[in-house]
């Protein structure tokens, strides 16, 4: 038993697989219905509508959002997952209702009750269209024919009968046709109608029957009952009869049906075990047993091999046998396992091949015996494949045949017993004994010589060449045969499954259930990850990138950890190769397929690692790579600027210049979202950057005079200082010419100002400290007689701007001196001239300074600047403004 889920909970009645998601209904002893999510073990709702006891019944619809389920509160409730709540109640039973089932193609509803009838309802009508009577005790079950219009029916009377539903057909069963039906034909009649009658009646169990199934393609019928025992019954058109019984049960039989896949019956009983029958031997097969739970509810998925069962403490999901197909690839040919033969495929012309070899039959219906099968990359003269089988504890065919083998010539397999077989030279396997010791055989299957090695070792995979993986728990040894010694060793949490080489051998991954750990050809450790539903297989293609599959992804890795999804799944597949962006897999069923695979996010992330810039803008221009993820990514690597190529946001483009730092594109940006809070951002940056044209520019769109004045003062340009003061007379705006005056010097101008505005004290104070004689006489006159001599400091200074650090001359360029970019990154051309300095992150590059702007068109220019409202200065020149002295 390969367990999937298993839950713990009330006692479970009920069980019901969602015929596509990975969902399965449980109805509870105590009222409950739960729905799982059986992959990752979540319990994703409940619901708790029912009243009075326990829900025995549960069925999801084929294809609509619904479910039906009855209780032995006598109601049926027909319930929308997506809404989340019951939707409507059909009531009619007047007993426990211990069965609800769903018709495939019709809008029906099936019910067994212990009032001993089975009713067919109309969901879309919400009526009752038949009511089938006959049994004289509890119906304990009934089911649909999956393809006839059949019903099978058990009851503790100790018969099976099958109901004929034919006549039910001519009803109007689509949307709307839920109307009355014909007259003379009532279809509540509680004694039954013309439209659904007794077609065959088994009797034969000597006690009560709990269930019975119909087979989902032979006329077969499977009961089980409180006698313990479980009937075949076969049927025609005229006649149904016994064909045998199944003994082994010791006590009451709660629930059997037919495998949908295989030749076998499954059964469980209230003495705790469930049993495999072989159908065709008619023997059984299999006991799994429980140590405290008896087991009253069995359901087979649909379409696939998983089998549920209730207990008393919750549910199991599981499977009778591993579905994973035997297959590896070797340059253009795949080697796998179709029908127990081994088929030879030349991937690069088709997806069928050519047969090979045969294997040996399998020792029962339930499980098919194979584990792997291993191609010899070492010998290129000829085909040797090895299949090790866990049958017979352990064993394994060696095939040995030529490249060229035609069709009718099958190999002859050399057999051996083993614990695991790989292949270690071109003409030599090692096999793990029984005993612990490793044998090294030739292709004669003759033993060349045997050591002990290193470590406990519990399996071995191929290594290399002359060289062996041992696994030892959650260890992997590498061990070189030649030199007899360790090589390296590594360990992946939860023990190591499966082992995938890369097509050139230089990278190894290795795969648990949930943990990857990729490694070199000597074991170097790469990068190791876990995954929280189950990896399922995995390829290496020719970049070097690992190619994986989850029970519901595609995903990929890179040497260097970074890692995304490629694609969804919705269900399992076995990745055996992957080349030239082509993704080759085979299925559950044994087939291989071949898909395109979309590389463009791996590959562009691989050349941004190798730093291979003309492939980053092949990829950026060709493979439609965009989305918050890739910024994100880029970002996170220290590329931000790279986005820049694909991102089309003028904002997003905006945030990401100036994260980079790169003013230009950021000005870009600027300009055409034109709002306030992104000059100032880029009026800040610019301001530490050092690049004072920016900034001037920025402060002049947003009107910020002061910050400009202030800009022009630091840096020492007293010509725009003195236009900044023209500016300020011109607005009116007192306090920003005092600053300006101020930061000039311009004492005549500060008296001016204080006098114009009638601060003749303050005015004539600083006409006498700065002993400016010809303005003292007559602001002397307007004080009236008041002397401010007295308030002047024996020993004021005289107060002068400050110098600037750096005073540009005639000719230099205006920025301050900047901290250098690669601009090259940005050229819509090339990649070609980006260096590669020491340092991993390639922007602190060096570039030549920038070019000095021209005279006209700076953005220092007058006309940037207005003087309210959209008025331009007066005079388009501030050449042509005297100064203010």
């Amino acid at each position: 038993m390969l367990v999937k889920c298993e839950t713990k909970s009330n006692r479970v009645k009920g069980l019901s697989f969602h015929p596509k998601l990975s969902w399965i209904l449980a109805s509870l002893h105590n009222g409950t219905i739960q729905l799982w999510d059986y992959r990752i073990g979540a319990l994703i709702d409940k619901y708790e509508e029912h009243e009075g006891g326990p829900v025995r019944g549960v069925c999801f619809h084929a294809s609509q959002p619904l479910f039906v389920s009855g209780g032995d509160d006598y109601k049926i409730k027909v319930w929308n997952y997506k809404m989340r709540r019951c939707i409507f109640t059909l009531l009619g039973h007047l007993d426990y209702i211990r069965t609800v089932e769903f018709h495939d193609e019709y809008p029906w509803i099936l019910s067994a009750s212990d009032d001993q009838t089975i009713r067919i309802w109309n969901w879309q009508s919400r009526s009752c269209v038949a009511v089938l009577t006959g049994h004289n005790h509890y119906v304990m079950c009934a089911h649909f024919h999956p393809k006839e219009d059949l019903v099978v029916s058990a009851s503790l009377d100790q018969t099976v009968r099958v109901w004929d539903t034919s006549g039910l057909r001519d009803k109007r069963v689509s949307m709307g046709g839920g109307g009355p039906p014909p007259s003379g034909q009532s279809a509540s009649d509680v004694f039954g109608t013309s439209d659904a009658v007794v077609k065959y009646v088994l009797e034969g169990h000597e006690r009560g029957v709990n269930w019975a199934s119909f087979h989902p393609t032979l006329p077969l019928i499977v009961s089980g009952a409180d006698d313990r025992l479980i009937k075949l019954w076969r049927m025609n058109d005229s006649k149904a009869w016994e064909v045998d019984t199944l003994r082994g049960h010791f006590n009451n039989v709660s629930c059997v049906l037919f495998h949908p896949k295989k030749d076998l019956i499954l059964s469980n009983s209230e003495d705790r075990t469930i049993r495999v029958w072989d159908v065709t031997k008619r023997a059984g097969i299999h006991t799994f047993r429980r140590e405290n739970d008896r087991f009253w509810i069995l359901t087979a998925h649909r379409s696939s091999n998983l089998v549920a069962v209730g207990h008393d403490a919750g549910m199991v999901v599981f499977k009778l046998d591993c579905e994973r197909p035997l297959a590896m690839s070797h340059s253009n040919n795949l080697y796998v396992v179709q029908d127990r033969d081994v088929h030879v495929i030349d991937l690069d012309k088709q997806l069928t091949g050519k047969q090979f070899a045969a294997c040996r039959r399998a020792s029962n219906a339930m499980t098919s015996g194979m584990k792997q099968l291993q191609f010899n990359p070492y010998n290129p003269s000829e085909i040797n494949v090895l299949v090790y089988y866990t049958q017979d504890d352990g064993c394994y065919d060696l095939f040995v045949g030529p490249n060229n083998f035609g069709s009718d010539n099958h190999v002859s397999p050399r057999q051996g017993s083993a614990q695991a077989v790989a292949f270690t030279a071109r003409n030599r396997f090692a096999v793990l004994q029984q005993s612990g010791s490793i044998g090294i055989y030739n292709l004669q299957n003759e033993l060349s010589k045997k050591f002990d090695p290193p470590v406990a070792t519990d399996y071995i995979f191929q290594g290399g060449n002359n060289r062996i993986l041992l696994k030892s728990e959650d260890k992997i040894v590498m061990y070189d045969l030649t030199a007899r010694k360790v090589v390296d060793e590594v360990t992946v949490p939860g023990g190591i499954r499966y082992c995938v080489w890369s097509q050139n051998g230089q990278y190894v991954a290795f795969m648990s259930k949930h943990n990857v750990l990729m490694a070199g050809k000597n074991l170097e450790y790469l990068h190791s990850f876990h995954e929280n539903i189950r990896v399922k297989s995995g390829a290496w293609d020719e970049n070097g990138v690992f190619i994986y599959s989850t029970l519901s992804h595609v995903k990929y890795c890179l040497p260097n950890g970074d890692s995304g999804i490629i694609h969804s799944l919705q269900n399992p597949i076995y990745i055996v190769r992957v080349h030239k962006h082509f993704l080759y897999y085979v299925d559950r069923e044994h087939n291989v397929n071949k898909q395109r695979l979309n590389c463009s996010e791996y590959l562009f992330k691989l050349a941004l690692h190798r730093r291979q810039f003309n492939d980053v803008k092949m990829w950026i221009t060709n493979g439609r790579i965009c989305g918050n993820a890739v910024i994100g990514y880029l970002k996170q690597k220290g590329f931000p600027e790279v986005a820049l190529h694909f991102v089309e946001d003028q904002q997003t483009r905006f945030n990401l210049a100036l994260e980079y730092g790169h003013i230009e594109e950021a000005m870009t940006a600027a300009e055409e979202l034109n709002e306030a809070a992104c000059w100032n951002r880029l009026g800040l940056e610019s301001l530490r950057q050092g690049n004072q044209k920016t900034v001037e520019m920025v402060y002049q769109k947003t009107k910020n005079f002061d910050a400009l004045s202030f800009l022009y003062l630091i840096t020492g340009d007293i010509d725009k200082l003195k236009k900044m003061l023209k500016i300020a007379e011109m607005r009116n705006d007192v306090m920003s010419r005092f600053h300006n005056a101020l930061m000039l010097g311009s004492i005549d101008e500060r008296v001016k100002i204080l006098a114009e505005m009638g601060q003749i004290p303050l005015a004539a104070l600083t006409a006498k400290a700065h002993n400016l004689v010809e303005y003292i006489p007559k602001l002397e006159e307007q004080l009236e007689g008041n002397d401010v001599s007295a308030h002047i400091p024996a020993d004021a200074k005289l107060l002068l701007p400050c110098t600037p650090l750096c005073r540009p001359k005639k000719g230099d360029p205006n920025n301050w001196p900047l901290l250098r970019s690669v601009k090259q990154i940005f050229e819509k051309t090339t990649f070609e001239n980006v260096p590669l300095p020491a340092e991993p992150n390639f922007m602190d590059a060096m570039e030549d300074a920038e070019p000095e702007q021209e005279e006209k068109g700076m953005w220092g220019d007058d006309e940037d600047i207005g003087l309210g409202g959209d008025q331009p200065i007066g005079g388009a020149d501030w050449g042509d403004m005297g100064d203010l002295d």
